[in-house]
């Protein structure tokens, strides 16, 4: 420590602030490139070779009277102290001002960053001295959930994919764990269809992605709960909703009694029931036509009374009676509500949620529910997956926030009720999984629209309570400011490429702690892949670069000038029309 040249004495020292003055910044030449903000230095505390190692917030030229120097205050918040047992969060005495400070050399970053066995999980290179591993507490990361932020083409999406092929044993587009298959159980909710690219590598490396689109995703209408079922099929500014929810939701009560055999069954079993004759039902009460002397028994064309509405109405639709009748209670109030029923059932797009078929060409039925739920744990096909991709990219807008929801209450149920049975026998989950909210603000905002509530209210209750039942959230967005608080501010890890957006920049600042004060300000200048790293799985905050993930995701920027300078090029429209027509088919 002797030989160490200091670059500055101590000159304040406050309860979270050490002022580190420089009389001469000939000290500091040739260490200048390790006194950027973010970066570390070390401070004597009067105990032999004791250090408290704080971080650089800020720098300024200090004004003086005597021409003949130049003095530089460093601005520096204490983070830990080092001593000869290591480095140690936390402080329990300020340096005294006169207190000589050093830069940090990289054996001491070494230590501090890498030899340590609770930090096993490596997420990049300190941007500080990119020889130097960034290592994070594995468990911590992965088991609190993670907030993933930056601005379009800061490398969110290859920050993402690095983690993840990280956790799952991808090492330079091998598969580490081909030979014996590990227990990750990562699900991606994945917009754009950005990362299936990312986790395909050659057969020989035997990795099997669980690759779940609108082609071969099986999601029986049935498994919805009262308020998915109510956003699917209802208007809410229907003058006549409140009707229509009261008769809907007897109509579908009464239905899964009769399919499954069981009175026990309520509107939120997640249980069989058809959604055609429920249709059937109540287009029938909007057709209805009743006695005109007891003006409630509804008469058919043909002359027959209809005893018992369910027994009936469920089997086809009727044409009633129209001599000596009036109409009944409900007569032309669901006209707009089958219209829209139609609609759906019709929709092509949604033949995954309102008709899918098994292998065999069979409706799913409550016995398959097993099934199910293999398909987004990873158990699919005989085939064990760590990850599974639901790429939502051709699933209609209006319906994207339904089928998040549905999935995600479905996983949370699975976490807790294995959990549960767990627990009976003294044990706890081991079975955790991760769910990836790629491009959150589409479908978990902060605002409250109507199209919003359920996957929200999904979300936001795995947020709340999913982490005691084996389940975390990475939640992805570059609009930070427009994803749900609630869910943000569970988060325990932050991950924080580059911002532009000056109100993303204030409200990421306020998330995180306020001991790393100017840091923050580094978030608009980060250099793609770069990104500031703060939580409980991290020792310190710090700077890192990513390495880029091998594969990549498909998320590069279409280098529009360049292609410009190419020569002209056909397309083949009817390719396109065909497409198109495919995801837009009503």
């Amino acid at each position: 420590m002797s030989e160490e040249k200091a670059i500055g004495q101590v000159y304040a020292s406050e309860i979270n602030q050490i002022i580190v003055r420089s009389d001469d910044l000939k000290n500091i030449e040739d260490v200048k490139n390790k006194l950027n903000i973010g970066n570390l230095i070390k401070i004597s505390d009067g105990n032999c070779n004791d250090h408290i190692i704080a971080i650089i917030q800020n720098m300024k030229i200090v004004d003086s009277n005597d021409d003949s120097t130049c003095k530089m205050d460093i601005i520096c918040q204490p983070i830990g102290t080092y001593t000869e047992e290591g480095f140690q969060r936390g402080i329990k005495t300020m340096p005294l001002p006169c207190e000589e400070a050093f830069s940090v050399n990289a054996d001491l970053l070494k230590t501090i960053f890498e030899n340590n066995d609770v930090f096993n999980f490596q997420i990049g290179f300190l941007a500080q001295n990119n020889n130097i591993k960034a290592m994070v507490d594995g468990d911590k990361l992965f088991s609190k959930h993670i907030a993933v932020v930056g601005s379009t083409g800061a490398g969110k999406s290859c920050v993402v994919a690095r983690l993840l092929q990280e956790a799952v044993g991808f090492d330079n587009g091998l598969n580490k764990n081909k030979e014996l298959q590990k227990n990750s159980h990562i699900i991606i909710f994945d917009i754009h269809s950005e990362y299936t690219n990312a986790f395909r590598l050659v057969d020989k490396e035997k990795f099997n992605l669980n690759l779940l689109n609108i082609d071969n995703l099986k999601l029986p209408y049935w498994l919805m709960n009262s308020e998915e079922l109510e956003d699917m099929f209802i208007e809410s500014n229907d003058q006549n909703s409140y009707n229509q929810v009261s008769q809907f939701k007897s109509a579908v009560i009464k239905n899964k009694i009769i399919k499954n055999n069981n009175s026990n069954v309520n509107y939120d079993t997640p249980v069989e029931f058809d959604i055609n004759e429920v249709k059937n039902y109540l287009e029938n009460l909007n057709r209805e036509r009743v006695d005109k002397k007891d003006k409630r028994t509804p008469i058919l064309d043909n002359g027959i009374e209809v005893k018992d509405r369910y027994e009936k109405y469920f089997s086809q639709v009727f044409e009633f009676k129209q001599s000596d009748t009036n109409n009944g209670p409900y007569s032309g109030d669901f006209a707009r509500f089958v219209t829209r029923l139609e609609t759906r059932l019709s929709d092509e797009r949604l033949k995954f949620l309102l008709s899918p078929k098994k292998e065999d060409g069979s409706q799913f039925s409550s016995s398959d529910f097993k099934d199910i739920l293999k398909q987004f744990i990873g158990y699919i096909d005989n085939n064990k997956s760590n990850i599974t991709i639901i790429d939502l990219s051709g699933i209609p807008f209006e319906v994207l926030s339904t089928t998040i929801s549905l999935i995600s209450r479905i996983v949370f149920d699975f976490a807790f009720n294995y959990s549960k049975l767990k627990h009976t026998s003294g044990e706890t989950n081991d079975i955790p999984i991760m769910l990836v909210c790629e491009e959150a603000h589409n479908y978990i905002p902060k605002s409250n629209e109507s199209q919003y509530k359920s996957s929200k209210k999904s979300i936001e209750r795995i947020a709340k309570e999913g982490r005691k039942y084996g389940l975390s959230l990475m939640v992805v967005s570059q609009r930070p400011s427009e994803v749900s608080e609630t869910i943000m501010a569970q988060c325990n890890n932050f991950i924080a490429l580059r911002l532009t957006n000056t109100n993303d920049q204030s409200y990421v600042k306020n998330l995180l702690p306020d001991n790393i004060g100017s840091i923050c300000e580094t978030l608009p200048s980060l250099n793609p892949g770069e990104a500031l790293i703060v939580g409980d799985a991290a020792l310190l905050p710090a700077i890192v670069q990513f390495k880029m993930p091998k594969p990549r995701p498909k998320s590069e920027t279409i280098n529009f000038f360049s292609e410009w300078e190419e020569n002209w090029k056909e397309i083949t429209f009817e390719e396109v029309i065909n497409k198109w027509r495919k995801e837009t088919t009503t």
